[in-house]
């Protein structure tokens, strides 16, 4: 087994920003892979122009990399927010509009999943009132995503780079994942299991996996320290990822990570290029 076993896809987010968005798609594909993913793209915009959702869309097929996952409006993304769902006022009326867009451009390239991040504590506001808003979008998100045969995504993020964000843990966000799923009865709400937070948490990592391999729709990872790629720190992410898929485990693992000082096509050297392309 090993790294050869997986299928990866790029998070076109945090690698090959060096380039225009629309010159992403097909960087990724000139390094080898056959699948990206993103966050959304448009910070400032949950309701993009048509024009701009469909140069995004012709930029991804005219590659011929199949768009894996997405994420839905979270704000200052990369930035000082972590989500908009569980922020009353604004912030929350934003993701609301942002769900069916998302869903809508996910479905049109066959992307099957879909990220909710949380969002951050705000001062002032009570958590519970936070969490009981939370439910109800999320549970929008669960439906907008069952109507186009996706998932719905929640991921745990790290404490020391997030700390008003309240799902800093697998087993915060996997009780996300069961409020949901109970509130929908859909069954499609899934854990987001990103390696590098976790281990940010200090959390056991084979004991996340052996737990929760069989709740994950979606696995990202980057070595730490650093949040770099795959061995250029100490995480046995090869170890890691032989025993999710040995616990049963068979999606994509997003590769979000930083390339450093160098640029992005040339942060994949730890990944054989015969080992790139999905199979």
């Amino acid at each position: 087994m090993g790294f050869a076993d997986q299928r990866f896809n790029v998070n076109l987010s945090i690698l090959f920003t060096e380039l225009p968005l629309l010159e992403r798609p097909a960087a990724a594909a000139t390094a080898g892979f056959t699948a990206v993913e993103l966050w959304w793209p448009w910070i400032d915009s949950p309701t993009p122009e048509r024009s701009e959702l469909d140069a995004l869309k012709k930029a991804i097929e005219d590659a011929g990399v199949q768009l894996t996952g997405l994420n839905f409006y979270a704000g200052r993304l990369p930035g000082p927010d972590r989500g908009a769902l569980s922020v009353p006022g604004e912030e929350s009326e934003r993701f609301r509009a942002n769900v069916d867009v998302a869903a809508s451009f996910a479905a049109s390239l066959g992307c099957t999943a879909l990220n909710a991040l949380y969002g951050n504590r705000v001062e002032g506001v009570d958590p519970a009132e936070q969490d009981a808003l939370a439910l109800e979008n999320l549970t929008l998100a669960a439906r907008a995503a069952d109507r186009i045969g996706a998932i719905l995504l929640i991921e745990a993020l790290n404490q020391p780079e997030s700390p008003l964000y309240p799902l800093v843990s697998a087993p915060a966000a996997v009780g996300v994942v069961d409020k949901v799923n109970e509130a929908t009865g859909l069954g499609n709400a899934k854990f987001l299991m990103d390696l590098y937070h976790l281990s940010m948490n200090g959390e056991d990592l084979p004991s996340v996996i052996e737990r929760y391999a069989a709740r994950t729709g979606h696995v990202q990872i980057a070595d730490n320290p650093g949040r770099g790629a795959p061995g250029t720190g100490t995480l046995p992410l090869e170890q890691l990822l032989d025993q999710l898929r040995k616990a049963g485990y068979d999606g994509w693992v997003g590769l979000e990570y930083k390339p450093g000082d160098r640029p992005s096509a040339e942060a994949f050297d730890w990944l054989p290029a015969e080992a790139r392309a999905a199979r």
